[in-house]
């Protein structure tokens, strides 16, 4: 299956969360997926998951949406491979030992050399 490549930059909750949605829903189909994040979207690769503590969160437990716990969860049994952009670490001051387990730190080209012809979306 064609490769999907997904560029998460953008800040919050919902970027983060959809990029999620994205990437395990083309994880459960089949399709190899890297997601890639970069500046203020490295907030869903740190550990602690800074973003698990949004209002969101329990609002879509409520109702019955998967939420960003559930889909990291998800992401690690299909296989997601995350990378960490190191320059957007050192843009925002994110030290490698921040986080997630099982994150890669790489640049832009390991990103694009995952993803070949693939598909690339941005959120």
């Amino acid at each position: 299956m064609t490769p999907l490549g997904i560029l998460l930059r953008g800040a919050g909750h919902e970027p983060a969360h959809y990029a999620l949605v994205l990437a395990t829903a083309a994880a459960a189909i089949g399709r190899p997926v890297t997601l890639f994040a970069t500046n203020a979207g490295l907030a869903l690769f740190q550990r602690g998951a800074p973003l698990l503590s949004d209002p969101r969160e329990a609002l879509l437990a409520a109702r019955g949406v998967a939420g960003i716990s559930t889909l990291l969860e998800a992401a690690a049994e299909l296989g997601l491979r995350r990378i960490a952009c190191d320059a957007g670490l050192r843009a925002e001051g994110v030290a490698a030992s921040d986080l997630a387990a099982g994150v890669e730190v790489a640049g832009v080209v390991t990103f694009l050399e995952s993803v070949g012809p693939g598909q690339l979306l941005s959120l």
